[in-house]
């Protein structure tokens, strides 16, 4: 009998060992149910710690040498200081997984998508589009007036066509074609055909030539039918050659020994993040492929594991190339009530126009211009904004950018915002800056003994 409350003691301690067992491999791989929330369950007395701040810094799987420098910079500093120490809570927020295709094979080196080219046709005229013999009738009655598309790899346009049904005998009006770069008001080239010039007719559609100009990779193009009467529209395309085919043949070539070498570079990082996670203990990985593109997911997920994992009342966002000063930011929360529900406090940028080409290309969103979003650098949010994200994350659709998918999911609760210039959006110095963007290792590294050494980052422009 007197052996029992031993045994309940061992049992007890078996279970608190697996319990932070599941919880800290579970921290690897991006797991939530073993967290602070979970161990509640287990242990009703369990009581997480409350920060008054958690920093959320998104982080690429590779920049080990950008998260060392914060380490040693401004992180190393609040944690050596007790009046910050207990009150932030800081994690780098990593994908769990990196994108299975090498950079050279993707479409683009934003997303993980594969760069699907497989037999291609060297020194040789293609049609963009080629119209089966039963297509006529659809065609006459649903015709189009224009047509996107995407350049995967440079190309080079030799001619412009239009379809002309069988029925009608030449050209009774007037149809100019026009090629252009995407968000340009100039053509690069055009094509008129007429009933006195309509070119020549390869199967069900009438090409002219042009000048040749090399469509680079990646580019986005339309293709439009202006016509001479007011009709519905028209159908065509045009004729290409693919510029350089040796070289695209020769890396199709080589993508079964690139890919083998990438799948090798994949493990190695892997192991890597498990023993720099498992060193300083301040990385949360994520369930996701760690692309530029998927960085609004991949933010959403960390907006999940704060509020099932700990204690908190305000969060901010920054980036692993950002210059951050928290005991400024401390200083003006206190300065300006900013400790409050509801609120959203950054540098914000209105009326931003919605690139349509680019990095930052977006084609979901349809309004011309964004609606308001704080700078990537940082911004601070309530731990109640980070609720709502949370448990509507499954819902919310991401766009091109984590700052504008930002600014579109806060359109639809209105939060408090509070505009301050010194959370910086560009790369540069000011006095009293909270963050600023787009620094190197190194560069990090000097603002800081700047800092240290003279008390502001800014002491050689200030000079």
């Amino acid at each position: 009998m007197h052996k029992l409350p031993a045994l309940l003691l061992f049992l007890c301690s078996c279970a608190v060992g697996v319990a932070v067992h599941l919880w800290l491999r579970g921290s690897f791989y991006g797991c939530w149910w073993w967290s602070f929330s979970g161990l509640s369950v287990l242990f009703p007395q369990w009581e997480p710690i409350h920060y008054d701040l958690v920093v959320g810094i998104l982080s690429a799987r590779h920049n080990f040498e950008l998260r060392n420098v914060i380490r040693n910079t401004w992180l190393k500093s609040f944690k050596h200081d007790p009046a910050l120490n207990q009150r932030v809570q800081v994690k780098f927020i990593i994908g769990a997984h990196g994108c299975d295709i090498p950079v050279e094979d993707r479409e683009d080196p934003y997303s993980c998508r594969l760069l699907n080219i497989t037999n291609p046709i060297l020194k040789q005229e293609m049609e963009v589009f080629i119209i089966p013999e039963a297509a006529s009738s659809v065609l006459s009655e649903d015709r189009a007036v224009s047509v996107n598309f995407r350049v995967l790899y440079p190309i080079i346009i030799t001619r412009l066509g239009v379809f002309q049904d069988n029925s009608i005998v030449g050209f009774e009006r007037n149809i100019t074609v026009k090629v252009y770069q995407a968000e340009h008001e100039e053509p690069l080239f055009s094509a008129r055909f007429s009933p006195t010039s309509s070119g020549v007719q390869v199967d069900r559609l009438w090409y002219k030539p042009v000048e040749q100009f090399v469509l680079p990779e990646v580019e986005e193009g339309l293709l439009r039918y202006e016509l001479s009467e007011s009709v519905e529209g028209i159908a065509g395309g045009f004729t290409y050659t693919i510029h350089e085919g040796e070289a695209l043949l020769q890396n199709l070539n080589s993508r079964p020994e690139r890919l083998l070498s990438h799948l090798t570079k994949l493990e190695e990082e892997d192991a890597l993040l498990k023993e720099e996670s498992s060193t300083y203990q301040d990385i949360v990985f994520v369930h996701i492929i760690d692309t530029y593109r998927n960085v609004p997911a991949k933010l959403l997920h960390f907006y999940r594991w704060t509020v099932e994992s700990t204690s908190y009342d305000l969060l901010l966002k920054t980036d692993d190339d950002c210059y951050v000063d928290l005991d400024n930011m401390f200083q003006r929360i206190v300065q300006k009530n900013l400790k409050r529900p509801n609120i959203w406090w950054g540098n914000f940028r209105l009326n931003w126009a919605v690139d349509r080409t680019g990095k930052w290309q977006e084609l979901e969103y349809p309004s011309p211009a964004y609606p308001a979003f704080a700078c990537g650098s940082g911004y601070v949010i309530s731990k109640d904004i980070v609720q709502w994200l949370a448990s509507n994350s499954d819902r919310l659709k991401t766009y091109q950018g984590e700052d504008v998918s930002m600014g579109i999911w806060m359109a639809a609760i209105g939060p408090i915002r509070y505009q301050d210039n010194l959370w910086l959006c560009e790369k540069q110095c000011e006095t009293g800056m909270l963050s600023s963007p787009q620094y190197s290792p190194e560069e990090l590294t000097k603002l800081w003994e700047k800092r240290e050494q003279y008390g502001t980052p800014c002491a050689c422009e200030e000079r």
